[in-house]
């Protein structure tokens, strides 16, 4: 992901655009800290999750707005990312989309792994299984701390594969304008406050 400030309308704004990688919040933290201004703007396909979390941190400690301008797309981690903003907003022709979480970089790789079975497989799955569960609390976590409603995970997100192939990518959603208030994703222009979750729903995913 590149940063760079840009002037729209008097203001400086800064614009983070391309994929979240496990690089980034270094460069993050430094155009941060050389930024005058207090709105940020996102595009990214996503990327590492738990980087967009840290990147959503980040932006909030510094007390930044973010902002999905009209034509934009923000995916993925980058959702979680822009979740990291005091106040969220998105154009009437931004796109918030998410996808279920997931480590596995190789699908095909992994599949094959499996089939082949014994001691290594059973050790593999162990380690996604285990992974895949500390994700779930760092995002359920994470949620509670930004404002957003848990339910977005339980109701959305962990409805989804998180891994797909070439003839069948894993699938992603793009949020309505409604889903944006309902689990106030955005928080601007009076809308309501995150919904409760009980304990019961806030669960890891299913393995399938």
């Amino acid at each position: 992901m590149r940063f760079t400030v840009q002037e729209v309308d008097g203001r400086p704004v800064l614009l983070a655009e391309g994929a979240i990688d496990d690089q980034m919040l270094p460069r993050l933290a430094q155009a941060l800290n050389d930024f005058h201004g207090q709105e940020l703007w996102l595009r990214s396909p996503g990327g590492d999750a738990r980087v967009g979390n840290q990147a959503g941190r980040l932006i909030r400690d510094q007390g930044l707005t973010t902002h999905v301008p009209s034509g934009w797309a923000c995916m993925g981690s980058c959702a979680f990312m822009f979740m990291g903003g005091i106040t969220r907003s998105v154009d009437e022709r931004g796109l918030i989309i998410v996808r279920m979480f997931t480590h596995v970089t190789d699908p095909q790789a992994i599949a094959d792994q499996l089939a082949r079975g014994g001691e290594n497989a059973d050790r593999l799955l162990d380690e996604i299984a285990l992974d895949s569960r500390r994700i779930a609390t760092d995002d359920n976590d994470y949620l509670i701390h930004m404002g957003v409603s848990r339910l977005l995970l339980t109701d959305i997100v962990y409805r989804m594969p998180g891994v797909g192939n070439a003839d069948h990518p894993a699938p992603h959603r793009c949020l309505t304008r409604e889903e944006m208030r309902r689990y106030n994703v955005v928080n601007t222009g009076g809308r309501p406050p995150p919904l409760a979750g009980t304990a019961s729903q806030i669960t890891a995913p299913p393995h399938n």
